[in-house]
């Protein structure tokens, strides 16, 4: 019934990186003070609160690699690499922060997060990539 749907299984990748890639792009931008959200000084102020080293170093370099990583996902450029560094923030965000406030209410998104962006550094880009247009026409 479904074996039609294979030939579309290159775009499962593309699925993922826009979703994810959006909602990256909006938190570290949140994080920048754009939507209204919490700027870098509560950030900051946050991080510290929740014993995170160097909180005036961490915030904004999470700010950007959830801005960069988003983009970077959202067009398909170094998808691979794109992931890894967002991945650890989630891993980070999960032990530090969230794991205390259980899974419902607490964890949950960070860990759906975090899967989905092992499935892409397994996966890579799929189809419809910058990178693939770019860097190279063969790049898996």
């Amino acid at each position: 019934m479904f074996a039609s749907l294979n030939k579309y299984s290159g775009y499962a990748p593309l699925v993922l990186r826009v979703a994810i890639g959006i909602i990256f792009l909006a938190h570290g931008l949140q994080k920048f003070g754009v939507f209204g959200g919490m700027n870098l000084t509560g950030v900051t102020g946050f991080f510290g609160s929740q014993g995170i080293p160097l909180p005036g170093l961490m915030a904004p370099l999470v700010a950007l690699i959830e801005t960069l990583g988003g983009l970077a996902l959202i067009l398909g450029f170094g998808t691979r690499i794109a992931a890894i560094l967002p991945a650890i923030i989630m891993i980070v965000a999960i032990f530090a922060v969230k794991l205390t406030q259980g899974l419902i209410g607490g964890f949950e998104l960070d860990l759906a997060l975090l899967a989905g962006l092992v499935a892409l550094i397994l996966m890579g880009s799929g189809a419809a990539a910058l990178e693939k247009n770019v860097l190279s026409p063969t790049y898996t």
